[in-house]
């Protein structure tokens, strides 16, 4: 009796993963899908597996010069749906699937978006103070897989990665026109 209760509310939890079976189902779905997105012309930033709410997501984050449409979302999405069915990645548990841009505020984690970031503004917070600052904001000029240099105000400074707690492109909403329109278009 007590095996059943167990299983009836395992089943109402929806909890058909462990945290060892999330990363081992992201590992298998970017091995299996990175090449396909890649032979669209894509770049695969990320792939994440995650429960959100009551649901587990499967995202494909991916990445162009010039950025990322809808369309772009559509194409990679309809390429990957038919292989997703035949992997299987879960088992039959139901999961859902979406294609995504990594946005303008995604973090600066890897060496690939380090890359993508040279010659940019860059918003940078620390563990440990720099300079006796927690933040700085300035333009990216080059990094390697220890260190990243960054310029503010004409001083650069050399960066520990593993001192910088989240650095992430600066959005400069200054120069935005804000001005409301309403439903007549006026």
């Amino acid at each position: 009796m007590l095996l059943f209760i167990c299983l009836i509310n395992i089943l109402l939890k929806r909890e058909y993963f462990n945290i060892m079976q999330l990363s081992a189902i992201r590992e298998r779905a970017e091995r299996e899908l990175v090449p396909i997105v890649e032979n669209l012309g894509y770049e695969v930033v990320e792939i994440s597996f995650l429960k959100k709410g009551a649901d587990y997501v499967l995202t494909v984050f991916i990445y162009k010069t010039g950025g990322i449409s809808l369309k772009d979302c559509e194409l990679v999405n309809s390429a990957l749906d038919q292989p997703l069915e035949a992997l299987d990645l879960t088992n039959g548990a139901p999961y859902n699937f979406n294609v995504s841009s990594p946005g303008l505020d995604r973090p600066i984690k890897s060496m690939k978006d380090y890359d993508r970031n040279i010659g940019t503004n860059v918003v940078s917070s620390f563990i440990e103070n720099v300079d006796k600052k927690k933040k700085l904001t300035g333009k990216l000029l080059s990094h390697d897989a220890i260190t990243c240099e960054i310029e503010v105000k004409g001083k650069i400074y050399k960066l520990q990665k593993n001192n910088i707690k989240l650095m992430m492109p600066y959005i400069d909403l200054k120069g935005i026109n804000w001005e409301v329109i309403d439903n007549n278009g006026k």
